[in-house]
């Protein structure tokens, strides 16, 4: 058997003493959506994501490095130790003894059992059960010892079994199946991260505070204040005037307006995100159907041609955006390259849709066939001012080859149930990627698109794309992996279900009296307890009381 013994991080200091000492302070973040839900096997917004992810723990999580093969560069978190089979098909967590709820409660392996069960129950629809699905079943060894068990060998065995999961306490969710999320909505999240629940005043802010006592040492702030502010320019002022601590969401306009502001800094970060137009293969108002328009690939095809990404990118990101490469992000090791895209061609758009029978016999500027207008709607969410700015250029372009695209901008929470009811046409969606490409099972394979818990809003389904992206991810050589994996991203590119769109870059602003530490690329929050804000340069906020 092979032990893997890991010291917790040197910065996790237990010494931090309280509000007037080294640690201590409120850093407020401004946020521009609310979150979906504070309930992690059902989280599926980067905001709900943020909040969790300080209130939960993983088994253990990714580091700075990205890293999601074998378990070099895992960090220790529930568990302080993991003990591979000599068979490598079972990995035996030993959690911290120290390791407690928010209630005072012990974390014990039956909690990690519980948690599997609520993420891979069908009813619960967990957005995360599909990459679950390589897991057996976890048991409980002893009193503090969890094991996972594997239906076979692959290499990421361990990201599956440590980094997945965001473990709950089972004396507080336990319930049947299918009514466990409604329970978990009628109740005040308990975890075992280092920041506890406070509040949720909904449509305003969110309240974490320190967990002063927690088996991982005190965080050096006293309290993080999600404040939510839908309108990107009403979140932009918070945080210029002071009113906010950090934004993660600063444009390329907004930098010189940070430099006139000598107390901001900014941050930047890899792009781990990226941005899409997806088409619906399917008909919004009967899915057994076939969509009138977007089943046909020589017509997404044209579309994607119509489209002169790079001017659009430039327009609304100058420098801080790239065009997207397809379902993946260029700080991915298991990107290749260099990817064939859909060239930007006006004529050959207008030349393919001619043959396809779209011609405008009316000159009213629409193309038409057999009586239908080749019309259709983008849904696009209000809080995102990029991406409303990016559906205005591309209604302009599409309407140059005679295609009329509307433009539905709503709100988070009604676009959100038009997505899960897959009631639209097109939608100008983001993909905020984890350190694994498992996800890529999630958002664009055939399964996903059949089940209720899939992310494959589009349904888009290529059995040869599926094949090999599970070839890819089963490939230990990552050589080889990279080479699967392109030719997974070849099949999808050319069967254009979506248009890719950008990839943005992540500037983050802060305040200039926070002390931030090294940040994960796709998670710059997961470091934020580490932060500290030195006494001399806290302002009132800094001094509430901790608790409150």
């Amino acid at each position: 058997m092979a032990l893997c013994v890991v010291p917790a991080a040197c910065s996790e200091s237990s010494q931090l003493q309280g509000n007037s000492g080294p640690s201590g302070g409120t850093i407020v973040v401004a946020t521009t959506a609310e979150p979906d839900a504070l309930f992690p096997p059902v989280t599926a917004t980067l905001q709900g994501r943020q909040v969790t992810e300080l209130l939960f723990d993983n088994l253990a999580q990714v580091g700075t490095g990205m890293n999601s093969l074998g378990d070099s560069g895992f960090v220790p978190r529930l568990a302080q130790s993991w003990t591979w089979a000599d068979d490598s098909l079972s990995i035996a967590f030993k959690l911290n003894p120290k390791a407690a709820w928010h209630d005072g409660r012990p974390v014990r392996p039956s909690d990690v059992v519980f948690s599997f069960h609520i993420y891979t129950d069908s009813t619960v629809g967990s957005p995360v059960a599909a990459q679950l699905s390589q897991i057996d079943s976890i048991s409980s060894r002893d009193s503090t010892t969890a094991v996972v068990w594997f239906k076979h060998k692959y290499p990421r065995q361990f990201f599956d079994a440590a980094s997945q999961m965001l473990i709950l306490p089972e004396h507080i969710y336990s319930a049947p199946g299918d009514s466990v999320v409604r329970k978990a909505a009628e109740l005040n999240p308990v975890g075992s991260g280092r920041f506890r629940f406070g509040n949720w005043k909904y449509g305003e802010s969110i309240t974490l505070l320190a967990d002063t006592l927690n088996y991982r040492g005190r965080p050096g702030i006293d309290r993080v204040q999600f404040v939510i502010a839908p309108e990107f320019t009403t979140a932009l002022t918070k945080f210029l005037t002071g009113e906010a601590d950090v934004f993660e969401a600063l444009r390329p306009e907004n930098l010189a307006d940070l430099s006139k502001h000598p107390g901001l800094k900014t941050i930047r970060l890899p792009g781990m995100a990226y941005v899409f137009m997806q088409f619906n293969l399917r008909d919004p108002k009967n899915p057994a159907n076939q969509h009138e328009i977007f089943s046909n690939k020589a017509l997404r095809t044209a579309l994607s041609m119509a489209l002169d990404r790079d001017a659009m990118v430039r327009n609304v990101f100058d420098s801080l955006a790239s065009v997207a490469v397809g379902p993946t992000v260029r700080a991915y090791p298991t990107t290749p390259k260099s990817l064939p895209r859909i060239a930007f061609d006006t004529e050959k758009a207008r030349r393919m849709l001619d043959s396809l029978g779209w011609r405008d016999t009316n000159g009213d500027g629409v193309r038409e066939r057999n009586g239908r207008e080749l019309t259709f709607s983008m849904l696009v969410p209000s809080s995102s001012r990029s991406r409303e700015r990016m559906a205005v250029l591309i209604q302009e372009q599409f309407r140059q080859v005679g295609v009329r695209a509307t433009i539905e901008s709503l709100d988070f929470p009604a676009l959100m149930q038009r997505q899960s009811d897959r009631d639209f046409d097109t939608m100008l969606w983001a993909w905020q990627l984890t350190p694994s490409p498992s996800g890529l099972r999630q958002t664009w394979t055939s399964t996903s698109s059949r089940t209720k818990s899939g992310s494959n809003f589009g349904s888009y389904e290529n059995r040869q794309f599926d094949v090999l992206v599970d070839s890819a991810l089963a490939e230990s050589n990552s050589e080889r992996s990279i080479q699967i994996f392109e030719r997974a991203y070849k099949v999808i590119i050319d069967d254009a279900p979506a248009i890719w769109l950008y990839e943005p870059k992540t500037v983050l602003g802060v305040q200039g009296r926070i002390r931030t530490t090294p940040m994960r690329p796709d998670a710059w929050w997961l470091s934020i307890a580490d932060w500290t804000i030195p006494p001399g340069e806290r302002i009132p906020r800094d001094r509430v009381p901790p608790g409150k």
